[in-house]
């Protein structure tokens, strides 16, 4: 009879350091998206990233234990979270095709405090004054960027208030898969967890072309973001072949490593960390794309970012900012 699994022992430094470096790729992989979704559509950029992140993820796997990994006893769970996270990409990519980099970005950034909320309710973890004033001052941020539509003072046409939704929109998908990641990950390895997600963007991604592929959805349409999703597929060009294995990389990289940090820290807390993209999303956005942050995004981000932290250091307050209370359990 074979012995019963335990959960993944917490392990604090290892974790922050792992959500570090996957904040890091992710802003690689955001800015190449951006950069690309004038010429490409959505869904050849995703199956491309995909198809070169699943080889990263199974060679990764072989060094965690091989394909015996794969084996599950909730395969729907699975599907489930990485139809979450297919989500949570479709939306925020789309969005990237018409934002600023930093808008959009900033607005994803209240994916922390989804967190914290889904904790709450599903997790059945106790969320006290702090940190639901936390969630208000977050929310608070993204009505001051939706209100004020923040953008780049270069900004030449007006933005539809609906396409500021879609990063918020992808930060609830997100938040609710990492939920499910914290919960899986306690018998899942992180490659494992890795190569579902690929996997599911794979499937996904044939059918968009299925659907979309001869680009006759597009036909009279204008919006960038639904232009992206819709375009037809394109043979890519010259050197625009090594920035797709750079998003296939990059995949390879973030579906590890995130995974990995969900799963070996509590998710609360691990998710503040996060932020480091915030100033990296600036940073490129003014130096490859010509972006000048606005008082909306500053004053939005500093509310969205202010609340995060807070959480944060209300979870240093509670003695182990990583420790579970029981067996699973997130910030």
């Amino acid at each position: 009879m074979s012995p019963v699994p335990r959960p993944t022992a917490q392990t604090p430094t290892l974790a922050i350091f792992l959500i570090v470096s996957g904040m890091v790729f992710v802003t690689i992989n955001d800015s190449v998206f951006k950069f690309l979704a004038g010429a490409y559509p959505l869904y050849q950029l995703v199956f491309i990233r995909s198809l070169i992140g699943m080889l990263c993820s199974l060679l990764i796997l072989q060094w965690e234990g091989g394909w015996a990994e794969l084996e599950t006893p909730t395969p729907g769970l699975h599907l489930v979270r990485g139809l979450l996270v297919v989500l949570a990409n479709m939306m925020f990519f789309s969005a990237l095709a018409t934002l600023p980099l930093a808008n959009a970005v900033a607005l994803f950034f209240i994916a922390p405090l989804f967190i914290t909320l889904f904790s709450a309710l599903f997790l059945h973890e106790q969320v006290g004054f702090w940190r639901l004033l936390a969630i208000v001052v977050g929310f608070a941020g993204v009505l001051v960027m939706l209100l004020g539509k923040g953008g780049v003072s270069s900004a030449a046409e007006p933005v539809a208030y609906w396409v500021y939704a879609l990063p918020v929109g992808a930060a609830a998908a997100y938040a609710a898969m990492q939920v499910m990641t914290r919960k899986l990950g306690v018998y899942t390895k992180a490659s494992a967890l890795a190569v579902y997600i690929q996997g599911v963007f794979l499937l996904v991604s044939i059918g968009f072309y299925w659907f979309a592929g001869d680009g006759h959805l597009a036909v009279g349409v204008e919006n960038k973001s639904l232009l992206f999703l819709l375009r037809e597929w394109v043979w890519p060009q010259g050197n625009d072949w090594w920035l797709l294995l750079l998003l296939g990389i990059c995949s390879g990289i973030v579906g590890y490593t995130l995974s990995a940090a969900y799963k070996l820290g509590n998710a609360a807390t691990i998710s503040s960390y996060e932020y480091v993209a915030l100033p990296m999303a600036f940073l490129v956005g003014w130096l490859v794309f010509d972006e000048v942050l606005t008082w909306p995004v500053i004053m939005g981000s500093g509310l969205i970012a202010g609340a995060g932290i807070m959480v944060f250091y209300r979870e240093r307050q509670r003695q182990s900012p990583m420790a579970p209370r029981r067996a699973l359990r997130r910030g």
